[in-house]
């Protein structure tokens, strides 16, 4: 929850997603050296973690990083539970309700040959858990990461904008829409109305397995 102007909090939001995209940029590739071809999404997301946390940018920038993070909900009797697992999440001090949360899915994975775009899961285990507030419950942006195993960038981009617009419950407000590029990492924004008539911003971010392999040589 956040007290005050709602605005400024989205300002602060979006310079910090910019700073801490430049960070991934700089630990991206020697996060996926270290990984098989074709790596899981939470072996890929804990090395990424690590390198983040002990970067020493990234802890000038925030409180905590947080791999794995349970937001609380609050139940009628007044208990406290847990409304799920975000895969990254941004504290920026000791209040647990205001963070800013990365979620993160891997796309264009080569199963037998074949290649699965993952898309769809992109929108529907990812996006709409943002719309439907079990992550970033009252908050006014939230973040998707895209990791492109193969290092298709323009399919995965094409894929997802065909999820997006075929999926509508997301209801889209606004987007998809290009963000500037940070080095090696596209970007764009898409905003959308939840259930309660509230506006929330999804920042997303794709990062190739390719590129960093290529840097790192």
């Amino acid at each position: 929850m956040l007290i005050g102007d709602v605005q400024g909090w989205v300002d602060n939001f979006v310079s910090f997603d910019d700073r801490f995209m430049e960070r991934i940029v700089a630990v991206w590739p020697e996060c996926m050296a270290v990984l098989p071809e074709q790596p899981g999404e939470d072996d890929i997301t804990i090395n990424l973690v690590d390198r983040l946390a002990k970067d020493i940018v990234v802890r000038r920038l925030c409180h905590w990083v947080e791999y794995q993070f349970e937001p609380f909900g609050l139940a009628a009797d007044g208990s406290k539970y847990s409304k799920g697992i975000i895969d990254i999440a941004v504290l920026f001090d000791w209040d647990r309700e205001r963070y800013l949360a990365y979620e993160c899915k891997r796309l264009n994975v080569i199963n037998g040959g074949n290649r699965s775009s993952l898309a769809t899961v992109y929108v529907t285990q990812g996006m709409m858990r943002f719309l439907t507030e079990q992550y970033a419950e009252q908050l006014p942006v939230g973040c998707m990461v895209g990791y492109v195993i193969d290092g298709d960038v323009h399919f995965a981009l094409s894929r997802i904008a065909d999820a997006i617009s075929g999926h509508r419950p997301l209801e889209l407000a606004e987007g998809p829409t290009p963000l500037a590029a940070i080095q090696t990492i596209e970007r764009f924004r898409t905003v959308h109305t939840r259930p309660s008539g509230s506006k929330i911003e999804l920042r997303h971010a794709l990062l190739s397995k390719i590129s960093a392999a290529a840097e790192k040589c």
